[in-house]
């Protein structure tokens, strides 16, 4: 019986760390796309959806090279990887568009915001 509350506390930390992680992608990406020209998202709808693909492709990218698509994470390549993940969003999310211009200047701003945003990164 300990060990299923156990299992159901570690199940619930792990979905608020989601959840949580999540929040901030949006708030960041929010900022991001307000201060960078060349850079809209359309409604509230499109930046959620932005907010999950950008988190699952990072995800993905982190769990197959063991590289962070973070402006800071490391380096030049964490810094390419940031702009090619939020130019690349554009094609799966409708309301979300950028150049790729506005995807370099995008990802130096959302590594300076990511950067003072409190919290951990890690999952």
């Amino acid at each position: 019986m300990a060990n299923s509350q156990s299992n159901s506390s570690t199940m619930t930390s792990t979905a608020w760390q989601v959840l949580g992680r999540l929040v901030g992608a949006a708030v960041v990406l929010a900022i991001t796309a307000f201060f960078t020209p060349g850079f809209s998202i359309d409604n509230i709808w499109a930046l959620a959806l932005a907010a999950v693909v950008l988190t699952a492709m990072d995800y993905l990218i982190t769990r197959f090279t063991g590289l962070h698509a973070s402006p800071f994470g490391k380096g030049f390549v964490g810094f390419a990887l940031a702009a090619v993940t939020l130019y690349f969003t554009q094609f799966f999310v409708a309301g979300y568009s950028i150049s790729w211009i506005a995807a370099i200047i995008g990802a130096l701003i959302y590594g300076v915001i990511d950067y003072f945003i409190p919290g951990s990164q890690d999952m």
